[in-house]
């Protein structure tokens, strides 16, 4: 399965057959070219949909399932990468499996990431750990996407879309009988001679269901197209188990579910620290009661992470452990009343607790990194409470409005901190120490939102979407309480990726967001054929961008590359549209046939202060596919085509790329219930640049050269899977 038709899929789905939001995963499948139902969908079981979000379609909504992302799990180990594909939406580079989503321009920092209904808390300053790495393609069951005006039920706290990931609901027996079914998978990439595997086991009688899913995913260092050669700090392993209590009582559902994923190693191409370990554990419990007068849903969560930096070996020789702790708590109520036939009423409650330890133990014999710890942030707190109401009527057969507010507020607090030492080499953060504790470290933000949303249906085959949002968010810790003047302290602040410092700013004010977009779809899959217009604009008062400080030096005093910035309140905007469109070619038996793709997105991010582009904003992005399926037989090809990226933050020295096209191929045979796929991914071997991958420290620290992040190079993927 190509990319390209991921994308479309879900986009076909969602927007042309306008199917409500609260249908579960599979009844998106229902309308794509999948294989025959699994076993969990037969007469002898039963799937229960317990998704968390509750909102009703909007045509920004996008549904990715399980069949797809089992068809690109040979591909990649990082679920944000599969977002990319998607129009609108693009992947800032992380880890090998920790990149970072951006939804129109907007960093993962600005949009909700909910995992199983859950916030996963930022546990470290370079965001080596975000929400996505604790997902993996080989179980994740869906993932749902707002690009547009996200409702206010969906979550607050940001000023783009939403990302929503799933696990399989659970399935009960319907005949009484015990009921035992499970996936194994496996792949292979030569490219990193990355290889791992996945397994999902569920045992379950018809009121009580019990579902385990592990995966483990490993791989070296991966090779640039071209001439491009090793890319240094690319290297990873990091294994995911859970299992997953459910039990029903007649319209009622319980469940708990508890996990641990365990990373050893993970290189950051674009950081100067690498991760040595991470540790997360965590324990989610929900009530779902359906009654004759609406639907009420409680959640509770809690998550423990212990989270370790310093040097993998392409950064060696030398050492500098930092560590982090963090301990979150969510708990939430929601309310779904329908009020009439025409209306339905929504209200919610949330609580969200975030406490953060950050320190840097000292380096024996070291002058600079001791001979005390570094803390750099000293018990930090954020506690969100929100609130929220929402109103959805359906005027008649073709009209629907979403109509809501919100209200979060947000407390932050944290405790003094300290340099290694108090050496005349330490004194910049010696001084910046003293300043940081003298100051009043607890701030309250109040943050009023509010969501409309309008869809018409005019026929069968075309239907408008406009809306209008204002949204709020607060600064993270980092944001607000990272304190280090001092060159080396500053550099490892950022998750930017482009080498320079950054230092905190207690004075910043939550960024206020208002955004107005528009979807028309035209066509569907029955009629042969689909397009999709989706233009939008942000305007973003009090953005958190950055200003100059000053340019670091190094040891001898000579000017380096980078720069020290720090977080500062500015205004930006974000306008551009997303194209997308489907046409069969030849139509088989069934769901036989072959189908034409395309999607170009086009994005414009600006600082209205310096009227100078905003950083890491992808630049025109273009895909085409093509995809022919016959009987158990699938065959795809696409060809994406990235603009050269040229439009530079120069407060950053933000590196520039050239345009390139890559060319990929897959085949897959489905033999029974087991599955073989390959794929050649860059098929030519084009070397180029990530235009979101900031500057290649791993090989600056190897080699002395400074250049963009290569983009890899061409690798066969092999995939193996079956359902039992």
């Amino acid at each position: 399965m190509n990319t390209g038709l991921i994308a479309f899929r879900g986009a076909l789905a969602a927007g042309c057959c306008l199917a409500p939001l609260t249908l579960p995963a599979a009844a998106f499948a229902q309308d794509q070219a999948e294989p025959p139902a699994r076993e969990e969908s037969s007469a002898n079981a039963e799937t229960l949909d317990t998704s968390n979000i509750v909102v009703r379609a909007t045509l920004a909504d996008t549904v990715i399932v399980r069949d797809d992302l089992a068809r690109k799990q040979a591909s990649t180990s990082d679920t944000a990468s599969l977002l990319a594909d998607l129009p609108g939406v693009s992947a800032a580079t992380g880890g090998g499996f920790s990149s970072m989503p951006a939804i129109r321009g907007l960093s993962e920092q600005r949009i909700t990431v909910l995992v199983d209904g859950q916030v996963i808390d930022m546990a470290c300053p370079n965001d080596m750990n975000s929400p996505l790495s604790y997902t993996d393609p080989q179980t994740v069951a869906s993932i749902r996407l707002l690009t547009g005006v996200a409702p206010v039920s969906a979550g607050g706290d940001n000023i783009g879309g939403i990302i929503s990931v799933e696990s399989t609901p659970p399935v009960f027996s319907e005949s009484g009988a015990t009921l035992i079914m499970g996936e194994a998978s496996s792949f292979y990439r030569s490219n990193g001679d990355g290889f791992g595997g996945g397994v999902k086991l569920t045992v379950a009688g018809s009121k009580l269901s019990a579902t385990y899913t592990g995966s483990y995913t490993q791989s070296d260092q991966y090779e640039g197209g071209g001439d491009d050669g090793l890319v240094r700090s690319t290297e990873y392993a990091k294994t995911d188990h859970a299992l997953a209590l459910a039990y029903r009582d007649g319209a009622s559902l319980f469940q708990i579910k508890g996990g641990f994923q365990f990373s050893p190693y993970e290189g950051f191409v674009n950081q100067y620290m690498d991760m040595v370990d991470n540790k997360s554990w965590f324990v989610n419990a929900s009530y779902n009661g359906a009654f004759d007068w609406g639907t009420l849903d409680l959640a509770a969560a809690y998550r423990d992470t212990d989270h370790m930096m310093n040097f993998l070996e392409d950064k060696l020789p030398g050492a500098m452990p930092m560590n982090t702790e963090v301990h979150s708590f969510d708990t939430s109520a929601k309310l779904e009343l329908p009020v009439s036939a025409r209306d339905t009423v929504r209200l919610g409650g949330e609580y969200h607790h975030q406490w953060l330890n950050d320190y840097w133990p000292p380096v024996p014999g070291n002058m600079m990194m001791g001979p005390d710890t570094f803390v750099n942030i000293n018990e930090g707190t954020r506690d969100r409470f929100g609130a929220y109401g929402e109103w959805e009527a359906s005027w008649n057969g073709t009209l629907t409005s979403v109509i809501g507010a919100r209200f979060d507020r947000v407390e932050m607090d944290t405790g003094d901190v300290q340099p290694y030492g108090t050496g005349m080499m330490q004194m910049a953060d010696v001084m910046a120490a003293a300043a940081f504790n003298a100051a009043e470290h607890k701030r309250s933000d109040s943050n009023w939102s509010a969501s409309a949303v309008l869809t018409w249906r005019a026929s069968a085959w075309a239907a408008l979407e406009l809306g209008y949002a204002h949204k709020a968010r607060s600064p993270n810790l980092y944001e607000r309480y990272s304190w280090g003047r001092g060159s080396m302290a500053s550099r490892m602040i950022g998750w930017y990726g482009d080498g320079n410092g950054y230092v905190g700013n207690l004075d910043l004010e939550p960024e206020r967001a208002d955004t107005v977009s528009a979807a028309l779809d035209l066509g569907d899959r029955a009629r042969g054929w689909s397009l999709r217009i989706a233009p939008h604009y942000t305007h973003v008062n009090d953005y958190i961008d950055a200003r100059f400080v000053q340019v670091l030096q190094d040891m001898m005093g000579m000017d380096t590359p980078f720069v020290q910035l720090q977080f500062a309140n500015q205004e930006a905007k974000f306008y551009g549209v997303d194209l997308s469109g489907a046409l069969r070619l030849a139509k088989g038996a069934g769901e036989d046939g072959t189908w034409l793709t395309a999607s170009l997105s086009w994005l414009e991010g600006n600082n209205l202060a310096d009227n100078g582009p905003l950083y890491r904003q992808m630049p025109l992005d273009t895909r085409i596919a093509l995809d022919h399926r016959q009987g158990q037989l699938e065959l795809g090809a696409e060809l994406e085509w990235v603009q050269e990226k040229t439009r530079l933050d120069a407060t950053r020295n933000e590196p520039a790329t050239d345009d390139y096209a890559l060319v990929n191929l897959s085949a897959a045979y489905t033999l029974g219930s087991v599955r073989l796929s390959v794929e050649a991914e860059n098929l030519l071997d084009t070397a180029y640049d990530l235009p979101l991958g900031g500057v290649s420290l791993g090989d600056y620290k190897a080699t002395g050269v400074l250049r963009p992040v290569p983009g890899r190079g061409r690798s066969i993927n092999v995939g193996l899977s079956t359902r039992f």
